[in-house]
C-alpha cells in the first residue's frame, strides 16, 4: 500500500490536490493511505518552496501545483 501525503496549511489548492490524488489512485487500481500534514516543521522535512505539495511513499513529486490526474496516475505505478 502506498503512502501519499498532502503537504499545506488545509486550503483550497489542498483540498483540490487530495480530491485529484484520490481520484488517480482510484482509477489506477492503487491501494493508498492518504496523510494530510499541516503542520509546517513536518512540511519543511520534504524541501517545498511552496505548497500544495504532494508526497508518495517519502518522495516530494510535485510542489506549488496541482498536477492532472494523469500525473498522478503516472507517478503511483511507476
Amino acid at each position: 500500500m502506498l503512502n501519499i501525503k498532502i503537504l499545506g496549511p488545509g486550503c483550497a489548492n489542498c483540498r483540490k490536490l487530495e480530491a485529484v490524488a484520490r481520484e488517480a489512485a482510484s482509477a489506477a487500481n492503487v491501494q493508498a493511505e492518504f496523510d494530510k500534514v499541516s503542520d509546517m516543521k513536518q512540511i519543511m522535512r520534504y524541501d517545498l518552496l511552496s505548497t500544495p505539495g504532494l508526497v508518495i511513499n517519502d518522495k516530494l513529486v510535485s510542489s506549488g501545483r496541482i498536477p492532472t490526474v494523469a500525473e498522478v496516475q503516472s507517478w503511483l505505478t511507476a
